[in-house]
């Protein structure tokens, strides 16, 4: 089926452009839902991250301990390679399955780390990105999640810049300072473009 990959940096408003292509029958196949799943009490990462990094990151539930494996993740890098050698190929093999099953006109997966995870690029036949400036980042993740400004540009410098990100994209959706009536017009008529290159 044909895929169109969904990416954007930090408070961009990917969640909500996916929501309006969600509501035009687009099925999504997000995966920092699946990445949720796979560590959530009994995952089946659960048992490969015990065994890799102790039993003091699973949570009293069974599920990870995100705020410890956070902090760790953040200041070694070779944790998290560790990590993410454990969690991506179950990320990619749930995300293919979905993709598989998946019904509609075509398929939009949710990708935070499209561009930095390299191979997604050839997985997709379109990268929409969506896009806005790092200040308007900063504010949405800082009123959203109530973060200090200095740990969102801590997770922001983690991020492929904007500009790498716009340089993958195929189809750009500007979401900086959109009214929601306006960016649900861009959603539409991009929606539109997806369906005549399906023939839909």
């Amino acid at each position: 089926m044909f895929a169109v990959g969904l990416t954007g940096g930090i408070g961009s408003g990917k969640s909500t452009v996916a929501d309006l292509f969600a509501a035009r029958g687009v099925p999504l196949v997000d995966t920092d839902l699946i990445a949720h799943r796979i560590t959530a009490p009994h995952g089946i990462a659960m048992p490969q991250i015990a065994a890799e990094f102790g039993d003091s990151f699973v949570a009293a539930d069974g599920s990870l301990d995100r705020a410890r494996m956070r902090t760790l993740v953040f200041s070694d890098d070779d944790a998290r390679k560790r990590l993410e050698g454990i969690t991506h190929p179950l990320i990619r093999a749930e995300t293919e399955r979905e993709q598989r099953e998946a019904q509609g006109p075509y398929v939009m997966i949710v990708v935070p780390l499209l561009v930095e995870s390299g191979s997604w690029k050839t997985r997709v036949n379109r990268v929409l990105t969506v896009d806005c400036s790092v200040e308007t980042q900063i504010a949405r993740v800082m009123s959203r999640n109530g973060f200090s400004r200095e740990q969102v540009l801590a997770i922001i410098a983690r991020q492929a810049t904007r500009e790498a990100r716009l340089a993958a994209a195929d189809d750009v959706i500007d979401n900086d300072n959109m009214p929601l009536e306006a960016l649900t017009a861009e959603v539409e008529a991009q929606h539109r473009v997806y369906l005549s290159l399906v023939g839909a």
